[in-house]
């Protein structure tokens, strides 16, 4: 299983982030954090987490680099009391460049982190300016440096792509420059408008001059032919890594693993003995998600129960993201039927059309396939009759 440990404190809300983030100006730390190990130990003692080892444990948000080390350090002395994570354990954290410096690098692998992803997003002023991030490009930039030269070798940067007016030319640059850092992970996400944020009041009130869809395909097939010949071949739609060095947490959600989820906000899975899944998501306001743990009740505010078929959906949508594709063989021993056979209806005409393709051992998406992965996933998860 994965552990998922949600930190929903920013210092300031970007436009368009629909993840559950709250500004605060002084967050109460010790009472979040006593909230976490409580739910925690609450979680660890259910069913369906008792006695299973946790092979990733990811720190997201929110920034959690705004918390204090001791946060991380708590919930890491709680799982190690438990015996939860497994001594080869992948422990990541996400860190904007404007909270982090060396005593918090320092603190952090002493803690047990062996893993940052840091929210570069641009290095380009402008671009940065209408992100309405509160880091210059010289700070994210230094911030992958000062991992570097305090030790740290998997670093992760992300950055967005398809922003208003961005050419595929300056994109190109923005890239090159980045790559000269030497992270040993990208995460390169095209702009979306998210329903209910800022960014999408704004884009209906007056829209932005996004690229159009052949410019941003462009964008991203260039983007996966330059890593994987500079050496960070694609294992996922988005995202891209030097061997050995992906992201095993997120490829865990793609493999639809189950995922054990603390935190306001947080979203957690696990699987049900006749195949269906079970998802919970938390109440997502900070202080309700405290004061409910604080009570010794369930902070869930929401639980959805998916029987076999649709799970099995679910797991084809999530699948075909990664480069690798889907294992034939392990999902009919879960499903009961591999993808081409259990979902024909919805993959047989993607495959006649090439997007789709499929041998003994996988099913996958061909590299222009990647362009309608999100027209295949609608098929298939329509297709649970």
């Amino acid at each position: 299983m994965l552990i998922y440990v949600h930190v929903p404190f920013c210092a300031h809300k970007c436009p368009y982030c629909d993840f559950n983030s709250h500004v605060r100006r002084a967050p109460d730390w010790r009472r979040y954090t006593a909230a976490l190990i409580a739910e925690l130990e609450w979680r660890l003692a259910q069913p369906q987490w008792h006695g299973r080892q946790a092979t990733t444990l990811y720190f997201g948000g929110g920034t959690p680099s705004l918390a204090p080390v001791a946060l991380v350090a708590e919930v890491m002395a709680t799982l190690m009391r438990h015996r939860v994570l497994a001594d080869d354990a992948e422990v990541s954290l996400e860190a904007n460049p404007g909270s982090l410096d060396g005593d918090k690098l320092d603190g952090w692998r002493a803690a047990g982190v062996n893993r940052l992803s840091i929210g570069v997003q641009s290095v380009d002023a402008a671009q940065l300016r209408w992100l309405e991030r509160i880091h210059s490009a010289e700070e994210g930039v230094a911030a992958v440096a000062l991992a570097h030269a305090r030790g740290w070798e998997n670093v992760g940067v992300d950055l967005i792509y398809g922003l208003p007016n961005q050419s595929l030319a300056q994109w190109q640059r923005q890239l090159t420059a980045v790559m000269a850092l030497q992270p040993a992970h990208f995460s390169c996400y095209q702009l979306t408008v998210e329903e209910g944020t800022p960014l999408a009041r704004r884009h209906a009130a007056a829209p932005y001059p996004l690229p159009h869809q052949e410019q941003a395909a462009e964008m991203l097939l260039w983007t996966r032919s330059a890593l994987a010949e500079a050496g960070w071949p694609a294992y996922e739609v988005s995202n891209y890594a030097r061997a050995g060095m992906a992201c095993r947490h997120n490829d865990g959600y793609w493999r639809y693993a189950d995922y054990l989820a603390i935190g306001a906000g947080a979203c957690g899975k696990y699987d049900c003995p006749d195949g269906g899944v079970v998802r919970y998501s938390n109440l997502r306001h900070p202080e309700s998600y405290m004061a409910r743990v604080e009570q010794g009740g369930d902070p869930a505010a929401e639980r959805e129960r998916r029987n076999r078929c649709e799970a099995a959906a679910e797991a084809v949508w999530l699948g075909l993201r990664r480069s690798d594709g889907i294992a034939n063989a392990p999902f009919a021993s879960r499903f009961g039927a591999a993808p081409l056979a259990r979902f024909a209806r919805a993959l047989q005409p993607w495959l006649r059309r090439g997007v789709v393709t499929a041998d003994a051992e996988t099913v996958r998406l061909t590299e222009q396939g990647l362009l309608l992965a999100d027209a295949v996933a609608a098929d298939v998860l329509t297709d649970v009759a």
